[in-house]
């Protein structure tokens, strides 16, 4: 009985980040990886905390990196969904499956290129992870990039990196739509020059930086943004590295300051709303995270992402009701997309509304016929309705 006990501790002391108690308990010869109600162990609850050196000391003592929760999520997908990339190469090294993916089918890559977690994107395609793997929906790490993206700087940067990784731009989708196709629907100029192999950096210096930052040479790469701004302090490019710079130092309440800056003066600050809303969201500030979004939504309810980006994130709070309001009006926009239908039957199956969730993925199974994601989706939902 005692033994169990220590076991659960060990989970509870890795949520917390604590060093000193995770290696008192292994110590003691626990079962490193006990699970627990939700399937996740300690090394899982650890890198969902970003907490690196538990992650190292777990892994040491022999924790598996491939060992997946309730959810089929593994602590290395985990790593790249949560844009962890020091963690992600960690147990990259350490006998993690590259090419595993999670239940809708995507790879460490593919959800760190949805959500703009630019460095677990140079990481995953560092260690080889697949760069043009197809998940569930038809999508590669591209496509989801410039579906789900605003192909503004940040999502420009990632883009580029999958396209020098080698990435297929001719690959479709369901649909038949390309990469290219989508970066036209949704007038990503910029996304559009790097798909065609035009060169969109036209200041040389932001083309150092942007190598410095891959090959992980931040402090210069910051001394570089520092010495430009003292001759042209107003530049949005470089205010722009600054901000992402501090905040990969971990200097988010600075970085906010920064991109505060560019949105006081820009025309369009939209995409520097959402900036703010990331970091937040490493702050663990939830509120302010949300009203970062919101107030781009505001600004341009037009533009897609951001509302998009505001309803994953209301789900990963377990926010489901707030979640399905807003795709919804994701889907009032465009009612063809059986990516948000699938993401509103989730989250209507986790209110219980299981009529309700069955009725929503009938509707993206009837545009994407075939789809194994969703007809795994409406039996579940089925079998749930039945036990009630």
């Amino acid at each position: 009985m005692q033994s169990r006990t220590l076991e659960y501790d060990l989970i509870h002391a890795s949520v917390k980040g604590d060093i000193e108690e995770v290696r008192w308990l292994l110590e003691q010869q626990v079962k490193v990886d006990v699970k627990n109600e939700k399937g996740q162990t300690a090394l899982m609850v650890a890198t969902l905390g970003n907490h690196y050196e538990v992650v190292k000391l777990l892994i040491e003592a022999g924790s598996n990196v491939n060992v997946r929760d309730n959810n089929k999520l593994t602590p290395f997908i985990a790593s790249g969904s949560n844009g962890f990339h020091e963690i992600l190469e960690l147990m990259a090294n350490n006998g993690a499956d590259l090419h595993s993916f999670n239940q809708f089918g995507g790879t460490a890559l593919i959800p760190a290129s949805e959500k703009g977690y630019l460095r677990a994107v140079q990481s995953a395609l560092k260690v080889g992870v697949p760069v043009d793997h197809v998940n569930h929906l038809g999508w590669t790490a591209l496509l989801e990039a410039v579906i789900l993206g605003d192909g503004k700087y940040l999502y420009r940067d990632i883009i580029e990196e999958l396209v020098e990784a080698g990435a297929d731009i001719t690959l479709e989708d369901h649909g038949g739509n390309s990469a290219l196709d989508y970066a036209k629907k949704y007038n990503q100029s910029q996304v559009i020059d790097v798909l065609k192999g035009k060169n969109v950096d036209e200041n040389s210096t932001i083309t150092k930086v942007k190598q410095l930052i891959k090959k992980n040479n931040l402090d210069e790469a910051f001394s570089i943004v520092e010495a430009a701004l003292t001759v042209d302090s107003n530049n949005e490019a470089l205010l722009y590295y600054k901000a992402f710079l501090l905040a990969e130092q971990k200097e988010y309440a600075l970085s906010n300051d920064v991109f505060q800056q560019i949105i006081d003066q820009s025309e369009d600050p939209l995409e520097f709303y959402f900036y703010q809303a990331l970091n937040y969201r490493r702050l663990n500030d939830a509120e302010q995270a949300l009203a970062s979004f919101s107030k781009a939504i505001q600004l341009d309810s037009a533009r897609l992402v951001y509302r998009y980006q505001k309803t994953n994130f209301l789900r990963e709070l377990g926010k489901h009701e707030e979640a399905i309001l807003e795709t919804s009006k994701l889907l009032e926009k465009e009612a063809n997309r059986y990516d948000f239908l699938f993401h509103k039957a989730n989250s209507l199956r986790a209110l219980g509304k299981h009529k309700k969730a069955i009725e929503t993925i009938e509707k993206a199974i009837k545009l994407d016929p075939g789809n194994s994601l969703y007809s795994n989706h409406i039996e579940e939902s089925k079998k749930l309705l039945e036990k009630r």
